[in-house]
This record gives structure tokens, sequence and C-alpha cells, in this order.
């Protein structure tokens, strides 16, 4: 099976950085729609049934391992950053593309760390140069979501994200504070429907 291709390598270096800090998976209600799987595919969450792109994780994993060694775990959680998390592939969906671009040479796996760390080859660079690609996979399956439902989607996470490390070490004041923000915070964002019209 001829390998999915995409830019040499560079082309994708202004992805790197990602989105920004967030937690990986959440799917807060609204946010959410059924999966969508395919042949080769991962799971795609976001503008409910029909509306999100499925991911080609095996062009996801070429495209990124062209940036650095990652491991698999890794890129699970950096497509669900710069995603935005509309895609968040599955461990069932990323190790099995790995095997495959393992056993046809473009890829190879280190476990010296007691992880696997896998690495690009020359073949998989020489492959991805052949075909190269307009957009990242990961601008793909993005392509055409509102820019601000997305920005939506990180700031929910990173909430999320405060919200557990002030209840982990906050004081009792401090959780009482944040109780009363995120009150006023759902107020006024019930409000912002309310006056839609």
């Amino acid at each position: 099976m001829r390998p999915t291709t995409h830019r040499p390598e560079g082309r994708f270096s202004r992805h790197a950085a990602g989105p920004g800090p967030g937690p990986g998976g959440f799917d807060p209600p609204g946010f959410g729609g059924p999966p969508s799987r395919g042949r080769g595919r991962g799971r795609g969450r976001g503008r409910g049934a029909g509306r999100a792109r499925r991911g080609d994780v095996r062009a996801a994993v070429l495209a990124l391992l062209l940036e650095r060694p990652m491991h698999g775990y890794e890129m699970i959680q950096v497509l669900d950053e710069r995603t935005g998390g509309v895609w968040k592939p599955s461990p069932g969906s990323i190790y099995p593309a790995l095997a495959l671009l393992e056993d046809e040479g473009l890829v190879t796996a280190d476990a010296a760390s007691g992880k696997r760390l896998f690495t690009i080859t020359d073949a998989g660079r020489e492959a991805l140069a052949r075909e190269p690609r307009d957009r990242s996979p990961w601008e793909e399956v993005t392509d055409g979501i509102n820019p601000d439902e997305l920005r939506l989607r990180e700031l929910v996470g990173q909430i999320v994200m405060a919200t557990h490390q002030v209840v982990e070490a906050g004081t009792d004041a401090h959780k009482a504070k944040a109780v009363a923000v995120l009150a006023e915070s759902r107020r006024r964002l019930y409000a912002i429907l309310a006056d839609a019209d």
C-alpha cells in the first residue's frame, strides 16, 4: 500500500507550538458529536454528525515525526491540542498505523527509554517529498470550522485545568471565590444567548 505523503521536512514547522496548553480529551456538553470512523482513520469529534472531517492518522504520524521523534501517546495529545479537541485519535488507531509504517521502513522505534520512541527514516522523508501536501493533516480536519469555536474549545479545557488546580491546591476561601467566578461566567454565557436576537 502506498503511504500517504506530505511536504518535506520543515514545511509544517510553524505548527510545532500547537494552539497552547489544555487538557486532552475534554469534551464539554454541547461541544461534542458522535465519533466518525473510517478505515485507517482516527476519531473525529466536534461539530456534530457529518460535519467534522475524518483525520488521516497515517499522514498525521509522518507529519509529526518530521518535526521530532515522538511517543505514540504524545502524538495523540499533540493532535488533540492542534485541533482544539476536534480530533483525538485513539490508541487503537495510532499504534497500528505506527506498526505498519515501521514494517514498511518509513519509521523506526527505539525502546531503550522504556517507551517506544518513533523516528522517521530517510525512506519516510523521501516518501513525503514525492507527494507534498498543501496543508497539514490536522489543518484538513479543522477546515471550515469557525476559529472562534476552536478557541472556545481551547479555553474551556484551560478553565477545567485551572479549576482542578484550585480544587487540589486552593484554600476554602479560594474555592469559594472560584465558585463565584464560575457561577457568574455561566450566567453571562446564557445572557449572550438570550441577547442573540
